[in-house]
């Protein structure tokens, strides 16, 4: 077996307080990681470093570990649950192999759960359910597994079955060795007891063990012959047959336990080596070369050429940026000069880490299949493809969402503003859903991010961790702009300058895309009409005024832009002509094409007990929502609705104040419409 066969990728992800971060710390604490266990609620969580996180007791940042268990290595990512961080959780996904969906018994799939799961989909990515929190009142494990395949359409392989409930919670019932086990409660956990299955359970036991070898029909027709042939099916087939279906994503392993008492993780650690697959298991890549703009497949080889994927960056007072890296193919060495393929620069390893939450062990070098951090990037940005120029292969990029709210920002004294700027770069380059613009007519700086808290955190950060003074204005909407017909302008611009005439004449044709497919431009002149550097410059001219809104100023969106036609002078003819006549007849066509101005829809989902869902609805109807869905559960009702972004700042304050501090509730953006009046 190679050192690649025995590294394991993954990541923890789930709604906010399923207790990811609690269970995080238990691994590091079984696996010898740390020597105490830390817990959320002291705000001593080893994995949640930040102050911030500490205060909040909630995930902000995707902190990345790295701990041995049975001679593997486990590359581990705790990602926030709250969605105003929800980059965090698709950067992790993008690096990861494989991930722990964890659920809390009561709570169940909740629906933050389910905005992870569908972007673990969308990555292809593995999964075993842990089902916590069993020793809370009102846990119940089957109802999570029907809400799995309802809300999810997952199919769950039950592994495990609870032994009790809430507080008569005692272990598990292990359905592969078919014995039940406890954890000795004076060893944190650390010791285990087995025994028979008690006679009360084999019903039920016999039922799930009957599903669980059905489930893997699925996937072994040599398994499926032997037991029906009523013969004993070795633990060994049964666990490759598990290991297969995993991989291929036919099902998902479902084990249970209680992390903040220490009952079922080290269960959820066999399982993760056992079952979830090495980097070299997983599809390879792909990337494109930037030559020749073909595909390429890139295959988990040490030997091959180096390639990997910044996907974080964190800022360091002491060391700088300290980039997070995943190697694709070959291997990175300390003190050597790498090629950022997006940049096309060389750029210089300084220091090479295994990451420890936000303490770091130095290594020499990083192969292919594992995940590291690196000191020494200038320039690297999340996202950046890092290799050799020998092998220039962009691998996909990766997808954020839109930022949808805005606060104003400025330094509380004249002097702070080049501190104020230099920071504001800084986390942008960490942050790829934090933006920041300056307004040109009065000079403030306006930052965006995906919600309030997630600004909060920014501002807090630029307070604390750098020391700035900053002034903050009321949360803004950020706006977009776009059109509702088809038009076409021709635009001629003509000027002299430094003696030399510059002319262009282009004709912009502007029609509506379907709502979230982007913008885009594109040119039907045949070959020979204008010369190449003129229609870059035409594209340059149009993509540039994407950017500067049609009547109020606010960025285009969903708007197809197409050069129908163009005149060229040989002699005055020039790229600047072109871009700035492009840029004018985009304008002009989009303000002839009804332009429209729309605003950020979000989804609201609220968790609120029977009694207050009349007064709930009741607000939510008069802040413009519409109700898309209502489930009612055991004393708990799930609303879910579509509100303007614009008539929901202060409504956690509105919502505790009508349900009694009881209700919680979380909110994503989901789409943009025209803005009612």
């Amino acid at each position: 077996m190679s050192a690649l066969d025995k590294i394991r990728n993954i990541g923890i992800m789930a709604h906010i307080d399923a207790g990811k971060t609690t269970t995080t710390e238990r691994i590091l604490y079984y696996t010898g990681k740390s020597y105490k266990i830390g817990e959320v609620d002291d705000g001593e969580a080893t994995m949640d470093w930040m102050p911030q996180e500490q205060e909040r007791g909630i995930t902000i940042t995707s902190a990345a570990t790295t701990c041995f268990y049975r001679d593997y290595q486990i590359n581990i990512i705790d990602t926030p649950g709250h969605v105003d961080f929800t980059a965090e959780v698709e950067r992790a996904l993008r690096v990861l192999d494989s991930a722990i969906g964890i659920f809390c018994a009561v709570g169940g799939v909740e629906p933050q759960s389910e905005t992870v799961w569908r972007q673990s989909e969308h990555y292809h990515v593995p999964r075993i359910v842990y089902v916590n929190k069993m020793d809370r009142t009102g846990a119940d494990f089957y109802n999570v597994l029907e809400e799995l395949k309802e809300k999810l359409h997952a199919v769950p392989l039950v592994l495990q079955l609870p032994i009790g409930k809430e507080s008569e919670f005692e272990g598990v019932i292990d359905l592969l060795h078919m014995r039940e086990i406890r954890w000795n409660s004076s060893k944190q956990g650390s010791e285990m007891s087995y025994s028979e299955i008690d006679a009360s359970r084999m019903d039920l036991v016999h039922e799930y063990r009957e599903k669980l070898m059905d489930g893997l029909s699925l996937v072994s027709e040599e398994l499926t012959d032997l037991y029906l042939e009523g013969g004993e099916v070795p633990l060994e087939m049964i666990t490759k047959a598990i290991r297969q279906g995993t991989i291929d994503r036919a099902f998902v392993p479902v084990l249970c336990g209680a992390s903040l008492r220490n009952v079922g993780v080290q269960p959820l650690l066999d399982a993760v080596v056992d079952y979830f697959p090495a980097p070299t298991e997983t599809p390879p890549m792909k990337g494109e070369h930037i030559k020749t703009e073909k595909e390429v497949i890139v295959p988990c080889d040490p030997e091959g050429q180096p390639l990997g994927l910044v996907f974080k960056i964190q800022a360091d007072r002491e060391s700088g940026s300290i980039n997070f890296i995943r190697m694709y193919s070959g291997v990175i060495k300390k003190g050597e000069a790498v090629y950022n393929i997006n940049k096309n620069k060389r750029e210089r390893i300084n220091r090479l880490f295994r990451m420890h939450s936000n303490r770091f062990e130095q290594v020499d070098k990083v192969i292919a299949g594992d995940i590291a951090a690196v000191v020494g990037f200038k320039l690297a940005q999340t996202g950046d493809t890092i290799g050799s120029d020998k092998f220039p292969v962009l691998l996909e990029s990766m997808n954020f969402p839109v930022p949808v709210i805005s606060v104003a920002v400025e330094p509380k004294t004249l002097s702070e503003r080049k501190k104020l700027e230099d920071t504001l770069r800084i986390l942008e380059r960490e942050d790829p859903t934090f933006t920041i613009k300056e307004n040109e007519e009065t000079g403030q700086l306006l930052i965006s991010g995906m919600g309030e808290l997630h600004l909060e955190v920014l501002v807090t950060r630029m307070i604390d961790e750098f020391n700035v003074d900053v002034r903050v204005g009321k949360p803004q909407v950020s706006y977009r702009e776009s059109i509702q017909k088809k038009t076409k302008v021709t635009e001629k611009y003509s000027k002299t300058l430094a003696g030399k005439e510059h002319s262009a004449s282009v004709t912009i044709q502007v029609e509506p895309a379907d709502r979230g497919e982007g913008n885009s431009f594109s040119s039907i002149l045949s070959a020979g009409t204008l010369p190449h550097e003129c229609l870059e410059a035409v594209k340059r001219g149009v993509e540039g005024a994407f950017n500067s809104g049609i009547m109020f100023g606010y960025p285009c969106i969903d708007i197809k832009a197409t050069l129908v036609g163009a005149d060229y002078d040989p002699l005055s003819g020039s790229e600047l002509a072109y871009e700035t006549a492009a840029a004018i007849g985009f304008d002009a066509a989009c303000r002839e094409a009804s332009p429209v101005l729309l605003e950020p829809i979000m989804i609201v989902d609220i968790m609120t007990p029977n009694e207050f869902m009349g007064e709930t609805i009741g607000n939510l109807n008069s802040r413009g929502g519409t109700i898309v869905s209502h489930d009612s559960r055991v004393n708990i009702e799930h609303i879910r609705a579509e509100v303007p972004l614009v008539n929901m700042f202060g409504y956690s304050t509105v919502l505790r104040s009508i349900t009694q501090g009881r209700a919680s509730f979380s909110m994503e953006f989901s789409h943009f419409s025209p803005k009612k009046n």
